[in-house]
């Protein structure tokens, strides 16, 4: 039997449609105004095609050491509660609130080379400014936090009883964690991370001060923007959305197969 919507579904339908149309209608237009040519001339690009492989590989890069150090991270918070538990969670969450080129002053501030830690990278080989791990560290700076949240509210949803059952049969936790919530817990996860992977390749503000150089393909697009007009960063910009696009429906139907 079909129902008449009310006016409140009406009403919120037409809000709706007015806000997806607003996000679609630009990128929309970015495809149709941009040259076919202009773009089947990137792959010839030999910056445009460094910066883009140098995208993927540094917010892939970012999103791996998220998974490594977040996921025990967001066990901890959702598993136990300690007296300084609001603190972590509120430091976890700062990322999200802090300007980007703020961002990018802070982690340039405590890792570069003339800080006491920065001191210590760089014994190791690891540079910041205007470097590879550079880009890494502020990608990560900005967008860790997205996958600690998703990690967290999957444990978080797991129920505790098949712990019980698990410890009581003699599993130990290190057991528990990766036979029980690690599974249970995948498609969070494997979501936050996704989001965390999206959000890496996006950032420009905290990049453009830690590492300008060697350059990733949103800072090539706001240098070309900035030195020679919207038709010079239209392609390589179409490019890059492109790219992300795919890979992102790529990896949500891989993560709606699980």
């Amino acid at each position: 039997m079909w129902l008449k919507p009310s006016s409140l579904t009406l009403a919120f339908s037409v809000l709706g449609s007015i806000l997806i149309l607003f996000l679609a209608v630009p990128v929309l237009l970015l495809y149709l105004t941009t040259p076919v040519e202009s773009m089947l001339g990137i792959p010839y690009d030999e910056e445009a095609v460094r910066a883009v492989l140098l995208s993927l590989l540094a917010a892939t890069t970012s999103t791996g050491i998220s998974l490594l150090f977040g996921i025990p991270l967001a066990f901890i918070l959702a598993r136990y509660t300690f007296s300084s538990k609001s603190f972590v969670e509120a430091v976890v969450d700062l990322p999200l609130v802090i300007p980007h080129s703020v961002a990018g002053i802070a982690v340039l501030v405590a890792y570069s080379s003339r800080s006491t830690v920065g001191g210590l990278l760089n014994n190791l080989g690891i540079v910041i400014e205007d470097s590879f791990w550079g880009i890494v560290a502020a990608m990560t700076f900005v967008s860790a936090t997205i996958l600690i949240n998703a990690a967290r509210d999957g444990f978080q949803a797991v129920d505790r009883e098949y712990e019980h059952v698990a410890r009581t049969l003699g599993a130990p936790l290190h057991r528990v964690f990766f036979s029980v919530y690690l599974p249970l817990s995948f498609k969070p996860i494997l979501s936050g991370a996704i989001m965390t992977w999206a959000r890496a390749m996006s950032e420009v503000g905290a990049i453009l001060v830690v590492a300008y150089f060697p350059k990733i393909a949103p800072i090539l697009i706001v240098d070309r923007f900035m030195n020679y007009g919207l038709a010079a960063s239209q392609p390589i910009a179409c490019t890059l959305l492109t790219i992300s696009i795919a890979i992102f429906m790529v990896l949500r139907f891989l993560a709606r197969r699980r």
